[in-house]
């Protein structure tokens, strides 16, 4: 099958089927209450190697990769296995080892060639594969310059990005004829909620049980308006001068906020512009910061139980948010804008907010549960971020042939949520990356009035075509 678009075509040569060759003992593994936070939603992550001199023909390469990845699906083996409803209707995961759709393709492209800046245009429906069933999809693709694109496609619902960087750097591990970097845990119980249930009406603010959702009566013409603008991908980079001086704006009056916690700020406070500007009056902005919860939750509890926690493959997320009315935002100074940031991010991290949250989905059970700014309750436009600098992939992803020049995530263009995700960059320890997944107005804004701070993501930037 050949994929045509725009500048390169790709040639899928065959697509099959990798499960683990180990014996299997076929099992149902149920979900954590921190899993069942999670819509059912893909996320996928696509690395970029360049030509490596000493490289294999492709099919040592191909057979190379799959026979690692059987063996990391012996360890990460539920990512061969389905998501399936149980008696009372909730999620959970049957592992059976039907294994994973595995693509071998090529592209008429050069590595330097890829437009990641519109990676609709370059990414989407070519390099990353779909996930028609099971948990995982995995494509590896065989460019004209003779670099390789490995990409994967995850259900949200099983792992967080810490757990899919997990299994992507011990999968690389394993090809490499290494021991595994990580060994994944899969104890339930390290995260069963306490008896009897104890939680405070902020914890139980963060999300919003499906059957609660009231009747939202809003005017068709102004939804109309607000719907019609598609959302779409884009990459950026961001220097580190410009960083250090949106958080110099951002840490006045004496309090120093973090690299995060400015540009968060910052995102807020132009969408809130951009919601003016556009005529969308009234309207709630919502910005929500994904809070990663395995530290917190070993806080004190020795190092064995940390060792646990860090090993923990799923989901250990909460998303605070803030929420505040347009106009109101918009005549905010960035300091006041970057405290209120502050103030949400620090009532979740810490570890009695993520016991508490245990807690308080226990009680909603079997109820399914939605991010509260993303409940569509009344006209708002809520924005996700996400923060990738912890998961210092650009080390850990070799296979065998050359480090990883270049690594990102990838939401599918059909995801109808505003998400954005700050990187690590592969050429300057001080830049960021920076994902973002808006409506194509909002983008157009953001790039018209902060095209010093967001500069599009290009060859030009990068040097492994020299």
């Amino acid at each position: 099958m050949v994929v045509k678009g725009e500048g390169f075509s790709v040639n899928v040569i065959t697509t099959e089927v990798v499960a683990s060759k180990q014996p299997w003992h076929d099992h149902w593994l149920p979900f954590t209450n921190l899993d069942l936070l999670v819509p059912p939603f893909d996320v996928g992550s696509f690395f970029c190697y360049k030509k490596y001199q000493e490289r294999d023909d492709t099919t040592t390469i191909i057979d190379a990769l799959k026979t690692s990845l059987s063996q990391a699906l012996a360890l990460f083996y539920p990512l061969a296995g389905e998501i399936v409803s149980n008696i009372a209707g909730e999620p959970e995961i049957h592992c059976n080892n039907k294994g994973v759709d595995f693509t071998q393709a090529t592209a008429d492209v050069e590595l330097r060639e890829l437009n990641f800046y519109n990676p609709d245009e370059s990414i989407e429906g070519k390099l990353v594969p779909k996930r028609h069933h099971g948990v995982l999809a995995i494509q590896v693709t065989m460019l004209k310059c003779g670099g390789m694109v490995i990409a994967c496609m995850f259900d949200h619902r099983v792992a967080d990005g810490y757990s899919a960087n997990m299994f992507v750097s011990s999968w690389a591990d394993l090809t490499r004829s290494h021991p595994p970097s990580f060994l994944p845990s899969f104890r339930r119980s390290i995260l069963n909620a306490r008896r009897p249930c104890v939680y405070s009406t902020s914890v139980a603010n963060v999300f919003l049980p499906l059957s609660h959702l009231p009747s939202l009566h809003t005017d068709p013409k102004s939804e109309s308006q607000l719907n019609q603008d598609s959302l779409i991908n884009r990459i950026y980079y961001v220097e580190g001068d410009q960083l250090k001086r949106l958080q110099l704006l951002a840490s006045e009056n004496g309090s120093r906020r973090s690299k995060l916690e400015s540009f968060t700020s910052f995102l807020w406070k132009i969408t809130a512009s951009f919601l003016e500007d556009s005529g969308r009056l009234g309207h709630m902005c919502n910005i929500a910061v994904a809070v990663d919860g395995r530290r917190r939750l070993s806080d004190g509890e020795g190092q064995e139980r940390g060792k646990l926690m860090a090993a923990h493959f799923g989901n250990v997320l909460s998303i605070p948010f803030g929420g505040i009315r347009s106009k109101d935002l918009e005549e905010m100074p960035l300091s006041l804008v970057a405290n209120e940031v502050h103030k949400f991010l620090r009532s979740a991290a810490t570890k009695e907010h993520f016991t508490e949250l245990i807690d308080w989905v226990e009680d909603q059970r079997p109820t399914p549960l939605i991010s509260r700014p993303f409940a569509g309750t009344e006209k708002a436009v809520s924005i996700m971020v996400s923060s990738g600098q912890r998961f210092s992939i650009m080390d850990k992803m070799d296979f065998g042939w050359g480090k990883l020049v270049f690594g990102s995530c990838h939401v599918p263009s059909a995801r109808k949520d505003c998400y954005v995700m700050t990187m690590a960059s592969p050429m300057n320890d001080d830049d960021w990356i920076v994902y973002m997944h808006l409506p194509t107005k909002h983008l157009n804004y953001i790039e018209a009035r902060a095209g010093h701070l967001l500069k599009p993501l290009t060859a030009d930037y990068f040097k492994f075509y020299d």
